[in-house]
């Protein structure tokens, strides 16, 4: 059977480390599995390689950014297979270009368009383990891209479909998918299976356990995805295609978002066509919004509020400096969080709304922002009541049970 295994930062985060996952993946091998596994940069060292970029300019040129910050990727790779090699085992390393993973050329988020899996089962056809670099890939004319925060999830996964494999273990530091952070309501229970759909959700709502386009190429490519631990030998949570019992469940989990900031914009003209240049300015530079709030002010004017990622904030300010010369004035908000409900059963079930505003109402804590999609609620507070609004909606919908 060929498995792809996913090692994230925290699980290669030192030598000893390393040395453990290469203890699992020898493991695995002398079971007499094929093996691709695909790594992460040690914990820190990408925010390390960031930082020196950022002593230049806030905004560093992308292309030359994702060429600085690949280098990450590329020596836990080779830590690893040099590991693997000293228990024995025949193994190579692969840059994102050597295991053949072509991109679009939209730097630091680029987007995987092909993957030529020749050489990767070459090497599995001659008994070799290989060790991908995640987060990396190539454009048509062999520029260095990267694939965004969690990037090696979505190389993982990828892989997994080019080449076929029976499974895709994701490890991380945690030993599976929770109703929600164990760190914040240490009453969390595991969740031993979730649907696509619903683990999609909560990724794109700030669960930090699979990146979230990861999970939506899984469902895709009908890949078997597994999350488990590095550092136990516990079952991990199968994310798989939902079925009909999952609907009895009326929410599967809670997600908190701190990398949130809001943007508003007063005193835009109301007139056909206004948000559509707003968004399509902050989608030509591939800054993801999330959440749109618009309503009509005064004298034929309009506020539009919406929510980006902090780490994007920047770059949005920039863009939006062009309708402030039109008279728009903006302000910014980065102490806010957002909160997510999700669940499959909302789809049969009412009053899951309600439940979540009244919880939030007896913890006197204010909504700025809603937004519901068919199995998710996701709501917008003030940072320093996210933590409290969990817990407390955690409790409402008996998700520590």
């Amino acid at each position: 059977m060929l498995i792809v295994q996913k090692f994230g930062g925290t699980s290669v985060g030192n030598l000893e480390r390393i040395e453990n996952v290469a203890n699992r993946v020898s493991r695995t091998a002398n079971e007499g599995h094929g093996i691709i596994v695909v790594v992460s940069a040690m914990s820190g060292e990408t925010n390390k390689l960031i930082e020196y970029a950022e002593h230049f300019t806030k905004t560093p040129d992308k292309k030359a950014m994702d060429f600085v910050v690949s280098s990450g990727e590329r020596v836990t790779a080779g830590l690893l297979a040099i590991a693997l090699n000293a228990k024995g085992h025949k193994t190579v390393a692969m840059s994102g270009r050597q295991a053949g993973i072509r991109t679009n050329a939209d730097f630091t988020t680029a987007r995987i368009s092909d993957i030529d899996s020749t050489n990767m089962k070459q090497k599995i056809a001659e008994g070799y383990i290989i060790v991908v670099a995640g987060f990396q890939g190539i454009t048509e004319d062999g520029s260095v891209t990267t694939l965004g925060r969690g990037g090696s999830d979505l190389t993982a996964v990828a892989i997994a479909g080019a080449a076929g494999a029976e499974l895709c273990e994701i490890y991380t530091d945690v030993d599976g998918v929770y109703t929600t952070d164990p760190r914040i309501e240490p009453k969390a229970k595991k969740l031993n299976v979730i649907s696509y759909d619903e683990m999609l959700e909560l990724a794109s709502a700030g669960a930090k356990v699979l990146q979230n386009r990861s999970v939506e190429l899984a469902k895709k490519l009908n890949v078997n995805l597994v999350t488990r631990s590095s550092f136990n030998d516990n079952e991990g949570t199968l994310i798989t295609k939902e079925n009909d019992m999952m609907e009895n469940v009326l929410v599967s989990g809670i997600a908190l978002d701190k990398n949130q900031a809001v943007v508003t914009v007063r005193g835009v003209d109301d007139r056909p066509g206004i948000a559509a240049d707003i968004f399509k300015a902050l989608s030509d530079e591939n800054i993801v919004v999330d959440m749109i709030v618009q309503n009509v002010g005064q004298d034929a004017k309009a506020n539009i509020s919406f929510t980006v990622p902090q780490s994007e904030l920047e770059r949005a300010k920039l863009i939006m400096q062009r309708f402030e010369s039109a008279g728009a004035i903006t302000t910014y908000d980065t102490d806010v969080a957002k909160v997510s409900v999700v669940g499959v059963g909302m789809k049969s079930h009412s009053g899951v709304a309600a439940k979540a505003f009244t919880t939030l109402a007896h913890e006197n804590i204010n909504i700025l922002m809603i937004s519901t999609s068919e199995i998710k609620i996701s709501i917008v507070i003030g940072e320093k009541y996210g933590e409290l609004a969990v817990r407390t909606l955690h409790e409402a919908y008996g998700l520590g049970k």
